[in-house]
């Protein structure tokens, strides 16, 4: 349920709320927008009834949720979430892009793609340190070392760094150098890592499992944010579907569908959804103009030898191209890039 708060109502009011629902063994959430503060409820509400609450002073009704995901739902949080990763709010009037490599490969490979997506305007750095295959025989990521060299690349141009964290074991040396916490489709649904990134102090990167629903999206977000962290980012990168001639099927629908349930940013990942370097520029300016955030990008200088994820890297030329592009589309819908 919610409980919502009369305008001009006191902070005492509010916490004299937030109190009689904890002392009942639930949990409260404070969102406080422009005009009204809403307390939400998470637990069993057998041992309280909306009578008792609406008997208490400053309250104006009680509404029961019926979304499942409750904590990620609008009506918990009418307000849009604004994600801040070093000087970058994400999820404000700023489109942010996330631009990088698929794997950290080498220093040189880091530091030359991290030098031009800067120049480029690219707000964010990406790249995989620890990689989830599908084969086991392809490279895996150089680990620890790879980490270092993206702190590295982060010290040289100032690039807050966001990159992929597979299991709970590797989250507390991941924490050391990343400023987001990826989790990719493949693990949307490894519950034990969400509760373990749920308790992070770092903001979360979730991205849509291949063949999950948008509901499943958001129940996987519910797990993170019930557990802590309210600091996270969803991300749309394509789904399967029987199409064969795109690596994946952008699903633009997701973007203002989850615009509309939500208060969480929404990135897209338009590298993943078309595995075609030759077709990112498109999704990635329609994923903008349906209403997304963001995009994270896949990003290399000489993709014909990438360890990963070659073929839907774009050159760094390419890239700077779709910057131009994104500055126009942004405006068109009352949005910024830079």
């Amino acid at each position: 349920m919610i409980v919502i708060m009369k305008m001009n109502v006191t902070a005492d009011d509010i916490a004299a709320v937030q109190t009689y629902i904890e002392s009942h063994g639930l949990q409260t959430h404070l969102s406080t927008g422009q005009e009204r503060t809403i307390i939400g409820v998470v637990g069993d509400k057998t041992a309280i009834t909306d009578g008792n609450i609406l008997r208490l002073p400053g309250v104006e009704r009680v509404m029961p949720v019926s979304r499942p995901f409750k904590l990620a739902s609008r009506d918990f949080h009418p307000e849009n979430t604004i994600v801040t990763v070093g000087e970058h709010r994400i999820g404000d009037d700023q489109i942010t892009v996330i631009a990088g490599p698929c794997s950290v490969e080498s220093r040189e490979q880091l530091f030359a793609i991290a030098a031009s997506v800067k120049e480029m305007g690219a707000h964010l750095l990406r790249g995989g340190a620890f990689k989830p295959r599908t084969s086991p025989y392809s490279f895996q990521g150089l680990g620890e070392e790879g980490l270092h060299i993206l702190a590295e690349a982060r010290d040289r141009t100032g690039l807050p760094i966001v990159t992929e964290v597979m299991s709970p074991e590797e989250l507390p040396i991941i924490e050391k150098y990343a400023d987001v916490l990826q989790i990719g489709a493949r693990n949307m649904q490894n519950y034990a890592l969400l509760k373990a990134v749920g308790r992070s102090h770092l903001p979360v990167l979730l991205k849509r499992g291949m063949m999950s629903t948008i509901e499943e999206l958001l129940m996987s977000a519910e797990y993170i944010l019930a557990h802590g962290n309210s600091q996270v980012m969803l991300c749309e990168r394509g789904i399967r579907t029987f199409e064969t001639y795109t690596r994946n099927t952008l699903d633009i629908n997701a973007v203002p569908v989850l615009k509309e349930l939500t208060h969480l940013p929404v990135i897209v990942d338009p590298s993943h959804a078309t595995g075609k370097w030759n077709l990112v520029k498109s999704a990635s300016l329609a994923g903008i103009a349906a209403g997304a955030d963001g995009l994270i990008i896949e990003v290399h200088h000489q993709p014909e030898l990438a360890m990963s994820d070659g073929a839907q890297s774009l050159k760094p030329r390419r890239f700077g191209e779709l910057m131009e592009r994104l500055s126009r589309i942004a405006s068109a819908v009352d949005r910024t890039v830079q």
